[in-house]
């Protein structure tokens, strides 16, 4: 397993967000709560979504949104086809 902090636009390290990594998932992390997983375990790319903390605030859904390569809008597409699944994950 690897932590890393996220970086800003200018590379700097972001406190308090984090990117975890292991063989067969990437997790998105801000404070204590986990806000996405993305598992690569036979369902290439599945994405689960915290039901709580996905779009928690400004912070979370700026490096969420750095994290997945998107914005709130088609994050939020994605929720409502079912592309991506909500859950509590904290």
């Amino acid at each position: 397993m690897k932590v890393s902090n996220m970086t800003s636009p200018n590379g700097n390290k972001v406190a308090n967000q984090f990117i975890i990594m292991n063989d067969n998932s990437r997790v998105f992390q801000s404070y204590d709560s986990v806000i996405t997983i993305i598992k690569d375990d036979g369902n290439l790319g599945e994405v689960t979504l915290d039901k709580h903390y996905w779009n928690y605030s400004r912070t979370t859904s700026k490096y969420r949104n750095q994290f997945l390569h998107e914005t709130t809008k088609e994050t939020q597409a994605k929720i409502d086809n079912g592309t991506y699944k909500l859950a509590n994950l904290n």
